[in-house]
């Protein structure tokens, strides 16, 4: 099955990178301004995920350099089922905190 993402879309008060309706899936591509911006992109991720979707985070250089590892994160969030409104689920991106890369784990949280 083919999974279609719209790119630059608003979500309430946001404008997402990507977002994949159907599986209710959003992809964010982090540049390096948003080591100042972690508050407002948290904030911004309990408000999506509030609205039933998942939010996949990645650094600009992970996907540059790891193209592989990023769809196969993309790949498996899309073959798990969607959040409900309020759930707590998320999955992690595969930079850590500190944006060192994580190489595709993917965590429950």
């Amino acid at each position: 099955m083919a999974h279609k993402f719209r790119r630059q879309v608003a979500l309430g008060s946001y404008i997402v990178d990507f977002v994949c309706f159907d599986e209710r899936l959003v992809v964010e591509l982090d540049g390096g301004q948003h080591t100042l911006q972690r508050p407002y992109d948290a904030e911004r991720t309990a408000w999506l995920e509030s609205q039933g979707y998942r939010v996949l985070r990645f650094w600009n250089h992970e996907v540059w350099r790891d193209w592989d590892a990023v769809a196969e994160v993309i790949w498996r969030a899309l073959h798990q089922a969607p959040l409900t409104p309020g759930s707590n689920g998320f999955l992690s991106p595969l930079a850590g905190e500190d944006g060192s890369p994580d190489k595709g784990e993917t965590g429950e949280g």
